[in-house]
């Protein structure tokens, strides 16, 4: 063998080659040994292994994408980035797919309406499978995602096509539940803020939330549009909300980071949470717990969610042609903490 082992931090990078001719094996019998299908004879394989690991070769995952025709790259895209929850998510997605062997490339768009340049941006590096999450796409850019063979998969946004995967809390039973438990407490003047108009989960929650009251003989909630999820639309909704002409007694915001922009926000016009005004959100984002916050809020079903969306990719790597599935997961209890109260009572 050469003197390839010899430890140099200005050494060049060692390629299949080199590997090749160290070992005096040829370049495609090195190769094969990295492919466990590849019929290549074990002591053989173990040698190359052994060899590789000593002298710090390391497969090019692009050489092989040129063999198996797969990248193993999962693109993750998101639009929504600055909202806690999906950081979160994003952390345990990343983990949960690199243990399949495949690798995560995160594309971040920085506005909603950007989301389908950002899809041309990933499908250049033919990605095996495509994940859509807080983003909405084109029916164009579906549609090229399948013609490049890199599936998508929706999680917690619904793409409203029948042939794609989607993975989402059932976020109209979590209206509901929120509905109930605030007309539960004696509330009577409700409040949703709506946040991105185009969101599948804003949609359903406000749908499940209105037709709840109603159905429990209080008048219809109002509803600011706050226009996204974010701090800052949830702070300038309390202002909307303190000129309405009859202040309510509940809010519910579209998710927690507009809920904590809300309590903010009502709190710098003089307002009390909960004294004046109950406040829940949805998500239970680890933010909620802080005892600065202690915000109410719908937890979201995010292990089970996760689980099925990480079925979804090993399944749709083998078979990238799967029909289209949607599942909806029930709820997470709601969480009570100190931003609510019983109406009447101190």
């Amino acid at each position: 063998m050469t003197t390839l082992d010899q430890k140099s931090p200005s050494r060049r990078r060692v390629t299949v080659k080199d590997l090749a001719k160290d070992l005096g094996m040829s370049v495609s019998t090195v190769s094969r040994a990295f492919y466990p299908e590849a019929i290549v004879a074990p002591a053989t394989r173990t040698l190359v292994l052994e060899r590789a690991r000593a002298i710090g070769y390391k497969a090019n995952p692009y050489a092989q994408s040129l063999i198996t025709k797969r990248t193993q790259i999962v693109g993750l895209v998101v639009a929504d980035i600055t909202n806690p929850f999906y950081p979160e998510v994003m952390t345990r997605l990343t983990a949960d797919l690199q243990v399949l062997g495949m690798n995560v490339m995160l594309v971040s768009a920085n506005a909603t309406d950007k989301v389908d340049d950002a899809v041309q941006l990933l499908l250049s590096y033919q990605p095996d499978l495509v994940i859509i999450l807080a983003a909405a796409l084109s029916s164009r850019a579906v549609q090229e995602c399948s013609e490049a063979g890199s599936p998508c998969i929706f999680f917690n946004r619904l793409s409203g096509d029948a042939a794609e995967h989607g993975v989402t809390c059932d976020n109209i039973a979590g209206g509901i539940n929120v509905a109930d438990y605030l007309v539960d407490l004696g509330h009577k003047r409700l409040l949703y803020v709506a946040a991105f108009p185009g969101a599948s989960t804003n949609v359903e929650r406000q749908r499940g939330f209105c037709e709840r009251a109603l159905a429990r003989g209080v008048a219809a909630p109002l509803v600011i549009e706050a226009g996204s999820f974010s701090y800052e639309a949830g702070f300038a909704a309390a202002k909307t909300m303190a000129e309405l002409p009859e202040r309510p007694d509940a809010v519910f915001c579209a998710n927690d980071i507009v809920a904590i922009g809300f309590i903010e926000g009502v709190r710098t016009l003089g307002f009390s949470v909960p004294e004046d005004i109950s406040v829940v959100g949805f998500d239970d984002i680890a933010m909620a717990a802080w005892p600065s916050h202690a915000l109410t809020t719908v937890r979201q079903p995010v292990e089970e969610m996760l689980s099925i969306t990480v079925e979804f990719a090993r399944k749709l790597a083998s078979d990238p042609d799967a029909p289209g599935e949607v599942h909806r997961i029930p709820p997470g209890p709601l969480i009570e903490r100190g931003t609510t109260r019983r109406r009447g009572t101190l």
